[in-house]
């Protein structure tokens, strides 16, 4: 059985991602290029296989939280460049 609490976590914190992302792009502080490279995090494959639900929700919110680091880590030197 899928844990309710953590799927609805990993909702909310993908939706905030992405407005995050929106806001970004519409500041021009992200661009085409910016959004493919962080798409392309996003959505490496998951190892799903043999893995209970709790499992790969788990997995989702691994990625997503390496995918807003990495936002994380962009901005930091965007900054350290002005």
């Amino acid at each position: 059985m899928v844990d309710e609490a953590l799927v609805a976590g990993t909702i909310a914190n993908t939706n905030g991602l992405l407005v995050i992302l929106a806001k970004l792009v519409a500041h021009g502080v992200l661009d085409r290029d910016d959004l493919k490279t962080f798409s392309d995090s996003y959505s490496k494959p998951l190892d799903h296989v043999g893995m209970r639900e709790n499992e790969l929700v788990s997995q989702m919110q691994d990625q997503m939280e390496s995918t807003l680091a990495e936002l994380m880590r962009f901005l930091s030197e965007r900054e350290r460049k002005k």
